[in-house]
């Protein structure tokens, strides 16, 4: 008998009309995540609750559901690069930007919680966010996003793995733990669990700050911050895998502590790698949705970067590579036949 595995299919969809709010639709995709920076949806303080319930609205009244928000929802710079110098020496963030931050953080949630949405996908990209060098032909011609950290660092600056950080891995540390003490009270008093995304790339630096989520040890390090199932994983495969470590096992060792799973595949190394469709990989699929069901997982999970194919322009001409259309309703159908698993 066919047995159905209790992760649910969900899409990323952007906060604002587009061609992919029909097609979920049409894909039997009614569940979507957002993300809510005002950079995106055109909207102020996304924290309040009139401006998250307007986002959130804008999808409802075409038949889709927000069951979660993802990214950094406005400028986070007060938070995660606490610390930092400028020219001068002088501090470029002070600790009330800072505390004015972490409070519409916590606001955030108390809105989301208001609205029925408990689960928040974030980061701590110090500097840089995901970052990638640009795009190459792929299968069949489609453009694949890839990085290199050897074209990057020649493009912005000669001797970038020799100049000195503007945070080290312990400041940055410091700043993670002030914020997971900020905020994580209030998302467990919500009922909100907080998915942390890998650094992408995991380097052990980019940009001028170092960055810490690149090996499994650090999750550890951070849920021993605030254990509590509010203090929770985004289970990003691609980036688990250039960490160098077994999917399979990896999963399992997190276990209920992984709220939301971002399905995707690379080749390479973390320094130098190439993203694919979501067939193409050597990754075992299938194993991992069959691991996600023995551990018990009921969280949402979605296909993430994809390569942009024949046609995509012509749906969305000024698309992000990664985030072209056609691409994800591939990704979709490969999807939903993996989650129909059989024993």
């Amino acid at each position: 008998m066919k047995e159905k595995i209790a992760v649910k299919l969900i899409e990323f969809v952007p906060p604002t009309p587009h061609p992919l709010w029909k097609l979920c639709l049409q894909m039997g995709i009614t569940d979507v995540v957002v993300k809510v920076n005002p950079t995106l949806t055109g909207i102020p303080d996304p924290w309040r609750f009139e401006s998250l319930a307007s986002i959130v609205g804008r999808l409802k009244e075409q038949g889709l559901t927000v069951v979660a928000l993802e990214g950094d929802p406005f400028d986070m710079s007060p938070i995660k690069e606490y610390g930092t110098a400028d020219e001068s020496g002088t501090a470029r963030f002070s600790s009330d930007s800072r505390q004015v931050a972490l409070n519409r953080y916590c606001e955030l949630l108390e809105s989301m919680n208001r609205l029925g949405i408990h689960l928040l996908c974030y980061n701590f990209m110090v500097g840089t966010g995901w970052a990638r060098t640009g795009v190459r032909d792929g299968r069949g011609g489609a453009k694949a996003t890839y990085f290199s950290w050897r074209e990057t660092t020649r493009e912005q600056n000669q001797n970038a793995a020799t100049q000195p950080l503007l945070l080290c891995s312990e400041q940055v540390w410091e700043n993670y733990e002030y914020f997971i003490q900020s905020v994580m009270p209030t998302a467990e008093r919500c009922g909100i669990r907080m998915g942390l995304h890998p650094d992408d790339p995991c380097l052990p630096s980019l940009g001028g700050y170092a960055r810490i989520f690149g090996s499994v040890e650090a999750y550890d390090r951070a849920y021993d911050l605030y254990p509590a199932p509010a203090n929770a994983v985004t289970f990003c495969q691609a980036n688990f895998k250039l960490m160098g470590v077994d999917l399979e096992q990896t999963a399992r060792h997190f276990g209920q502590r992984i709220a939301y799973i971002h399905v995707r595949d690379v080749e390479g190394t973390k320094e130098e790698f190439t993203e694919l469709f979501h067939d193409q990989g050597d990754t075992d699929q299938f194993a991992l949705m069959r691991a996600y069901r023995d551990i018990g997982l009921d969280v949402p999970l979605r296909g993430d970067h994809v390569p942009e194919m024949a046609g995509d322009r012509l749906l969305t001409p000024e698309g992000t590579a990664g985030y072209f259309t056609l691409g994800r309703l591939f990704a979709n159908g490969y999807l939903k036949a993996l989650l129909a698993v059989r024993d």
